[in-house]
């Protein structure tokens, strides 16, 4: 029985999107499943002995349907449309 790893991910958004990078060198293409919810996302991946999964929760929802995902030299990168624009919040004086 193989070892599962937790991916590393990077992830940073603006106003319309997230953007994720997911670093899974020596995993191809074929052997990575992406599921995208709402809410979060769910990935999978088989690398030589061992198996990478790992889970994230969002905290705007997303856009299920427009969701984008790329793979090139073991780097996945997802854009996930936000549902919803956010709004630039009220700035805050910190004493």
């Amino acid at each position: 029985m193989g070892n599962t790893m937790m991916p590393c991910m990077c992830m940073n958004h603006d106003m319309e999107n997230y953007y994720a990078q997911v670093e899974l060198p020596g995993v191809k293409k074929d052997d990575i499943v992406l599921e995208v919810m709402e809410n979060g996302l769910c990935l999978k991946g088989k690398k030589g002995e061992g198996d990478i999964a790992g889970c994230w929760m969002l905290a705007h929802p997303v856009s299920v349907d427009s969701v984008k995902a790329r793979y090139e030299s073991g780097l996945l990168d997802i854009v996930l449309p936000l549902k919803n624009k956010l709004k630039d919040g009220k700035r805050v004086d910190i004493e």
